[in-house]
């Protein structure tokens, strides 16, 4: 069960912390003043209330409690925005690092298979 490993789990909490910043970093890049302070903090900040607000029940990923319960796909489909989201910014400010990131999140799914078997089957 390596989608549900600490080392996995841990690689996966570093790929979100990433994207909140790349989101911040890319909607920073995108916008003038004084759009670009609230692109970069409401961005983000919109993003890690959808990651934590709904979850799945039992999800052993997460503490398992869920303020707004969804089926695992909804919960897929959430995770999935996110870090395309999170990519797609920081392209126009960072390609190289949009690629890098794309290709973490891409591992950690790789690794996650486990996981996402058992979120497509709650």
């Amino acid at each position: 069960m390596l989608g549900f490993h600490p080392a996995n789990l841990t690689f996966r909490f570093l790929l979100e912390l990433a994207a909140l910043a790349a989101m911040a970093v890319g909607a920073w890049s995108l916008a003038s003043e004084p759009w670009s302070w609230l692109l970069a903090v409401a961005i983000p900040l919109v993003a890690s209330v959808a990651w934590g607000t709904f979850r799945v029940p039992g999800d052993g990923s997460a503490s398992g409690e869920s303020p707004v319960p969804v089926p695992g796909v909804v919960r897929l489909m959430i995770e999935l925005d996110v870090f395309a989201v999170a990519v797609f910014l920081l392209w126009f400010a960072w390609p190289t690092g949009a690629v890098l990131l794309g290709l973490a999140v891409a591992v950690h799914y790789a690794l996650s298979i486990d996981r996402l078997r058992w979120l497509l089957a709650n």
